[in-house]
Protein backbone atom coordinates (compact mmCIF):
# COMPACT_ATOMS: atom_id res chain seq x y z
CA UNK A 1 0.00 0.00 0.00
CA UNK A 2 0.57 3.85 -0.17
CA UNK A 3 2.99 5.19 2.63
CA UNK A 4 1.50 8.25 1.43
CA UNK A 5 -2.49 8.32 0.73
CA UNK A 6 -2.11 10.46 -2.25
CA UNK A 7 -0.77 10.00 -5.37
CA UNK A 8 0.14 13.39 -7.56
CA UNK A 9 1.70 13.83 -10.75
CA UNK A 10 4.04 16.04 -12.00
CA UNK A 11 5.91 16.71 -15.82
CA UNK A 12 5.45 18.85 -18.60
CA UNK A 13 2.84 19.66 -20.81
CA UNK A 14 1.98 16.85 -23.04
CA UNK A 15 3.42 13.81 -21.06
CA UNK A 16 -0.55 12.48 -20.12
CA UNK A 17 -0.47 13.50 -16.42
CA UNK A 18 -4.20 14.31 -16.96
CA UNK A 19 -4.91 10.59 -18.52
CA UNK A 20 -2.94 8.56 -16.65
CA UNK A 21 -4.24 10.03 -13.56
CA UNK A 22 -8.16 9.69 -14.70
CA UNK A 23 -6.83 6.07 -15.35
CA UNK A 24 -5.26 5.59 -12.01
CA UNK A 25 -7.97 6.70 -10.42
CA UNK A 26 -10.21 4.36 -11.98
CA UNK A 27 -7.91 1.58 -10.73
CA UNK A 28 -7.22 2.86 -7.24
CA UNK A 29 -10.91 3.90 -6.40
CA UNK A 30 -9.92 7.32 -5.46
CA UNK A 31 -10.97 10.52 -6.47
CA UNK A 32 -9.40 12.21 -9.76
CA UNK A 33 -8.66 15.91 -9.60
CA UNK A 34 -6.56 18.03 -11.96
CA UNK A 35 -5.95 21.07 -10.83
CA UNK A 36 -6.10 23.03 -14.09
CA UNK A 37 -9.47 22.11 -14.34
CA UNK A 38 -9.93 23.16 -10.31
CA UNK A 39 -8.66 26.72 -11.06
CA UNK A 40 -11.25 27.15 -14.16
CA UNK A 41 -14.11 25.92 -12.50
CA UNK A 42 -13.34 28.52 -9.14
CA UNK A 43 -12.65 31.43 -11.63
CA UNK A 44 -15.60 30.54 -14.36
CA UNK A 45 -13.18 30.95 -16.95
CA UNK A 46 -10.27 29.09 -19.07
CA UNK A 47 -6.52 29.11 -18.17
CA UNK A 48 -5.92 31.04 -21.44
CA UNK A 49 -8.17 34.34 -20.06
CA UNK A 50 -6.37 34.35 -16.96
CA UNK A 51 -3.25 34.28 -18.79
CA UNK A 52 -4.24 37.04 -21.14
CA UNK A 53 -5.95 39.30 -18.00
CA UNK A 54 -3.50 38.76 -15.25
CA UNK A 55 -0.08 37.52 -16.96
CA UNK A 56 1.74 34.03 -15.90
CA UNK A 57 2.46 35.45 -12.41
CA UNK A 58 -1.62 36.20 -11.42
CA UNK A 59 -1.97 32.68 -13.13
CA UNK A 60 0.75 30.91 -10.32
CA UNK A 61 -0.80 32.64 -7.73
CA UNK A 62 -4.22 30.65 -8.47
CA UNK A 63 -2.49 27.35 -9.08
CA UNK A 64 -0.87 28.27 -6.20
CA UNK A 65 -3.87 28.29 -3.95
CA UNK A 66 -5.28 25.34 -5.72
CA UNK A 67 -2.46 22.95 -5.04
CA UNK A 68 -2.44 24.09 -1.35
CA UNK A 69 -5.90 23.23 -1.20
CA UNK A 70 -5.85 20.18 -3.21
CA UNK A 71 -3.01 18.39 -1.80
CA UNK A 72 -4.69 18.98 1.88
CA UNK A 73 -7.48 16.39 0.63
CA UNK A 74 -7.40 12.65 1.32
CA UNK A 75 -6.95 9.77 -1.26
CA UNK A 76 -6.82 11.43 -4.38
CA UNK A 77 -5.19 11.20 -7.45
CA UNK A 78 -4.07 14.96 -8.46
CA UNK A 79 -2.70 15.99 -12.01
CA UNK A 80 -0.65 18.98 -11.62
CA UNK A 81 0.05 21.78 -14.66
CA UNK A 82 3.43 21.52 -16.16
CA UNK A 83 4.63 24.52 -14.07
CA UNK A 84 3.67 23.79 -10.91
CA UNK A 85 6.56 22.74 -9.46
CA UNK A 86 8.27 26.36 -9.74
CA UNK A 87 7.07 27.50 -6.69
CA UNK A 88 8.96 26.30 -3.54
CA UNK A 89 5.60 25.78 -1.64
CA UNK A 90 4.14 23.99 -4.38
CA UNK A 91 7.09 21.80 -4.55
CA UNK A 92 6.99 21.34 -0.91
CA UNK A 93 3.08 20.77 -0.35
CA UNK A 94 3.29 17.95 -3.34
CA UNK A 95 6.49 16.42 -1.61
CA UNK A 96 4.98 16.45 1.92
CA UNK A 97 1.33 15.62 1.41
CA UNK A 98 1.51 12.60 -1.48
CA UNK A 99 3.20 10.17 -3.86
CA UNK A 100 4.70 12.46 -6.37
CA UNK A 101 5.04 10.43 -9.61
CA UNK A 102 7.33 12.40 -12.38
CA UNK A 103 5.82 11.44 -16.15
CA UNK A 104 9.27 11.86 -18.48
CA UNK A 105 8.29 12.37 -21.43
CA UNK A 106 10.65 13.95 -24.48
CA UNK A 107 10.52 17.33 -26.18
CA UNK A 108 9.67 14.94 -29.47
CA UNK A 109 6.82 13.71 -27.64
CA UNK A 110 5.59 16.72 -26.22
CA UNK A 111 5.39 18.48 -29.72
CA UNK A 112 3.73 15.38 -30.78
CA UNK A 113 1.29 15.36 -28.79
CA UNK A 114 0.28 19.01 -27.77
CA UNK A 115 -0.07 20.07 -31.77
CA UNK A 116 -3.74 18.40 -30.85
CA UNK A 117 -4.70 19.36 -27.89
CA UNK A 118 -6.54 22.08 -25.96
CA UNK A 119 -5.14 25.84 -25.82
CA UNK A 120 -1.55 26.50 -24.27
CA UNK A 121 -0.89 30.24 -23.06
CA UNK A 122 2.87 29.20 -23.11
CA UNK A 123 2.58 27.69 -26.70
CA UNK A 124 1.30 30.85 -28.39
CA UNK A 125 3.51 32.75 -31.13
CA UNK A 126 6.75 31.00 -30.42
CA UNK A 127 8.48 27.75 -32.22
CA UNK A 128 6.60 24.62 -30.09
CA UNK A 129 9.87 22.85 -29.71
CA UNK A 130 12.21 25.71 -28.93
CA UNK A 131 10.03 26.76 -26.02
CA UNK A 132 9.16 23.43 -24.60
CA UNK A 133 12.89 22.50 -24.49
CA UNK A 134 13.36 25.40 -22.59
CA UNK A 135 10.63 24.32 -20.23
CA UNK A 136 11.91 21.54 -20.31
CA UNK A 137 15.63 22.94 -18.85
CA UNK A 138 13.37 25.00 -16.65
CA UNK A 139 11.80 22.70 -14.90
CA UNK A 140 13.05 18.80 -14.86
CA UNK A 141 15.41 19.50 -12.22
CA UNK A 142 12.39 20.77 -9.74
CA UNK A 143 9.99 17.41 -11.52
CA UNK A 144 13.34 14.91 -10.04
CA UNK A 145 14.12 16.94 -6.80
CA UNK A 146 10.23 15.86 -5.25
CA UNK A 147 9.76 12.53 -7.49
CA UNK A 148 9.20 9.99 -5.35
CA UNK A 149 9.21 7.72 -8.77
CA UNK A 150 10.00 8.73 -12.55
CA UNK A 151 8.12 6.97 -15.50
CA UNK A 152 8.79 7.31 -19.25
CA UNK A 153 5.52 7.86 -21.12
CA UNK A 154 7.33 8.29 -24.90
CA UNK A 155 5.51 5.90 -26.99
CA UNK A 156 3.01 4.16 -24.25
CA UNK A 157 -0.32 4.19 -23.67
CA UNK A 158 -1.96 4.88 -21.04
CA UNK A 159 -3.26 2.07 -19.02
CA UNK A 160 0.25 0.65 -19.75
CA UNK A 161 1.98 3.42 -17.98
CA UNK A 162 -1.01 3.30 -15.36
CA UNK A 163 -0.19 -0.05 -14.48
CA UNK A 164 3.24 0.53 -14.65
CA UNK A 165 3.01 2.75 -11.76
CA UNK A 166 0.48 0.67 -9.45
CA UNK A 167 3.35 -2.12 -10.18
CA UNK A 168 6.59 -0.11 -8.92
CA UNK A 169 3.90 1.16 -6.04
CA UNK A 170 3.57 -2.28 -5.20
CA UNK A 171 -0.19 -1.81 -5.60
CA UNK A 172 -0.93 -4.08 -8.77
CA UNK A 173 -3.27 -6.48 -6.79
CA UNK A 174 -4.97 -3.49 -5.35
CA UNK A 175 -7.17 -2.20 -7.77
CA UNK A 176 -10.82 -1.93 -8.07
Amino acid sequence: MLAKANVFLVGPMGSGKTAVGRQLSRLLGMPFYDSDSEIERRTGVDIAFIFEKEGETGFRQREREAIEALTAMNRIVLATGGGAVLLPENRRHLAERGCVIYLETSVTQQVDRVKQGRNRPLLSNVDTSTKLAQLMDDRAPFYKEIADLVISTDGRRVRGVAEDILRQLGLAGETR
